[in-house]
């Protein structure tokens, strides 16, 4: 098979001379194929210069097709329509049967909203269908994807024009705390806010976080920590604040219902969690089951979101 590949001949070339050879001229030929005679007969001469021997002669106001001519038309009918039918088979996708395993790049705000619904539906419905899940975020995703992921979840910035991109649900921020050990007053307060202990997440390592990125006022840090995955242990049993998106927030006290939150007594600008994928990946049917699943679990994310 492989020898086919570096053959010198435009397969194309045989369509042509497949409907020439079935019309018996080429002015029929040119009528079906949408070209033009010159085209068509053009065809016929580069195909019978790769073949090197003739296979059509003139037969009264026709063509007739020669032996060698002959055998090539055997050859065609035998292959040429299993290999059309085979280029436009529909899908055969079935999630059941599936054993894709998809590379998901997930935020850590993305991961405790959807990994464990996501992989509950695959459990149901493609229980063969595999997942690998890849750390990203904002400023990785468009590396990430470099590498060969089949979509991601997360915040994004510019990202090149081959990605498409969907926006599942707006996200804000708010702060999360334990009021057992932090006496907050009923509505926080700015002097309050920056006088306390704060943990945040820093994706530079340092002591960094959105509030000093966007307001650029530092915080009392306590500790820094590169997601959000332990924010809850850490607020857990100490007077600490941590500033952290709304639906990551839920997702905690969902575990440590004893947490509370407030909102914060300054504006700062929320973001569209969005669904990302190549955009070679648009008919993929393994890709394209698991982004309509994201999706659902997304609007059910933001209709919880909505009815609080």
């Amino acid at each position: 098979m492989p020898g086919i590949h570096g053959r010198d001949l435009d397969l194309n070339l045989l369509r042509v001379f497949s409907v020439v050879a079935e019309s018996g001229g080429v002015t029929e030929a040119a009528k079906r194929l949408y070209l033009t005679q010159s085209a068509v007969s053009a065809a016929l001469r580069r195909l019978t210069t790769a073949v090197g021997v003739p296979l059509f002669v003139r037969s009264g106001r026709g063509i007739a097709l020669t032996s060698r001519g002959e055998r090539l038309r055997s050859g065609l009918d035998a292959h040429l329509p299993a290999i059309v039918d085979a280029a436009l088979a529909p899908p055969t996708f079935d999630p059941a049967t599936t054993e894709r395993t998809l590379r998901l790049g997930v935020s850590d705000s993305s991961e405790q909203w959807l990994l464990p619904p996501l992989l509950r539906v695959f459990e149901r419905e493609a229980p063969l269908l595999r997942v690998v899940a890849i750390p990203v975020q904002f400023r990785t995703v468009a590396a990430a994807f470099a590498a060969g992921l089949d979509a991601a979840i997360t915040v994004a910035d510019d990202l090149p024009a081959t990605i498409r991109r969907e926006r599942l649900f707006f996200g804000g921020f708010t702060c999360l705390y334990d009021p057992r050990h932090a006496r907050l007053r009923s509505r926080l307060t700015e002097a309050e806010y920056f006088a306390r202990d704060h943990v945040i997440v820093s994706y530079n390592a340092d002591l960094r976080g959105i509030v000093e990125d966007l307001l650029g006022k530092p915080r009392k840090v306590r500790c820094s920590v590169s997601s959000f995955a332990r924010v809850g242990s850490l607020i857990d049993g100490t007077a600490m604040l941590a500033t952290i998106p709304e639906i990551v927030a839920a997702q905690i006290r969902a575990t440590r219902p004893h947490l509370r939150t407030k909102a914060l007594p300054f504006r700062l600008e929320g973001a569209y969690s969005e669904l990302l994928w190549p955009a070679a990946a648009d008919d993929d049917e393994p890709s394209r089951f698991a982004r309509a699943k994201i999706r659902e679990i997304a609007r059910a994310v933001a209709h919880v979101k909505q009815s609080r």
